[in-house]
């Protein structure tokens, strides 16, 4: 509660880009139905995969790669710039091993396959509220009753084949451990965003096209108006937008990613190269990717370097994961 009051006084304020950054993605939620359909399929599904034993320790479940997961073969490459937020820099090389990535952000559907099948409940269902940004008010509010199936308030419905959102990491890494997965680590997230592009401003290139149609993000001056150019206001379905060069839909824009890491803003000075898993503690886990909210006057979170964090038990209407397993 005291980051949420404290994110409304920055709003108030407006000082700050960092400040801004924080009603993004720390804005308050610092807290101490049957199988619905799953997400478009791909012409190149990994369907000849080897089923693998759930991560959780369970020893009679068995869980076959989904045939939408992409196959990263590991490699080297540039990670971070030096045309952003210092904490988004030095640029280094970073080596990363093989790996599966999710080619879509986990949906409400397949979440609620994980609360149907375990009977989990979300850290904002059992706070009873949760962080949304009102986009009639261009302000972030505390809305009781906001959770993962109603994310803009009680009133809302989340669609089965958007992002699933008002998830904390907790949630997300539970979810990831019963579907036999893992949050990406900071370093293979960004080389799987980077799509095999070197030294790229964005997950396609450099330039965002005119129309601004390669990602969900917000078109015109936040928060006063979103034009809604790329096709929607707010979140999109998973998979409306064209691909990176590894197959990867929504990598940026549409909603914020967890990954594994605990955020460290000196840790590219002096964390590890080669597989990095990021800091052994810390107060904030990381974010990439940027969401809906994210402006060019804005957090221009949508750039493939960009870094954001956020305490772990935040739940946000912008917010969302994909999961990863070793390759």
């Amino acid at each position: 509660m005291k980051m949420f009051m404290k994110s409304l006084l920055c709003a108030a304020k407006g000082i700050t880009l960092s400040c801004a950054l924080t009603i993004l993605v720390s804005q308050g939620c610092n807290r101490s139905a049957g199988q619905e359909s799953a997400p478009p399929s791909s012409d190149n599904a990994n369907a000849n995969h080897q089923p693998v034993p759930e991560s959780n320790g369970s020893a009679d479940r068995v869980i076959p790669l989904p045939a939408d997961m992409v196959f990263i073969k590991g490699g080297s490459f540039l990670m971070g710039t030096e045309d952003g937020h210092s904490y988004e820099g030095p640029i280094h090389e970073v080596t990363v091993k093989s790996f599966w990535i999710d080619r879509y952000e986990v949906t409400v559907a397949r979440f609620a396959e994980f609360v149907q099948a375990t009977g989990y409940k979300t850290e904002a269902e059992r706070w009873g509220w949760s962080g949304v940004f009102d986009i009639e008010s261009g302000e972030w509010k505390k809305v009781d009753g906001a959770d993962w199936r109603h994310p803009d308030g009680p009133d809302s419905t989340a669609s089965p084949d958007e992002p699933v959102t008002q998830v904390s990491w907790n949630d997300a890494a539970a979810y990831a451990r019963w579907a036999g997965k893992r949050l990406p680590t900071e370093a293979e997230w960004e080389y799987a965003a980077r799509g095999g592009l070197a030294g790229k401003k964005y997950a396609w290139g450099d330039e965002i096209p005119s129309n601004g149609k390669r990602l969900n993000w917000w078109q015109g001056v936040f928060p006063e108006k979103d034009t809604g150019e790329d096709g929607y206001k707010g979140r999109a379905p998973v998979g409306s937008y064209p691909p990176n060069g590894y197959g990867i839909h929504d990598i940026t824009g549409n909603v914020w990613e967890w990954c594994a890491d605990w955020f460290d803003e000196a840790y590219y000075e002096r964390g590890e190269r080669t597989d990095p898993r990021g800091p052994e503690q810390g107060g904030e886990r990381l974010l990439r990717g940027g969401s809906w909210l994210c402006s060019d006057n804005f957090c221009q979170g949508y750039r493939v370097a960009a870094r954001s964090h956020t305490p772990p038990d935040s739940g946000l209407n912008n917010l969302g994961f994909r999961c990863v397993r070793d390759g």
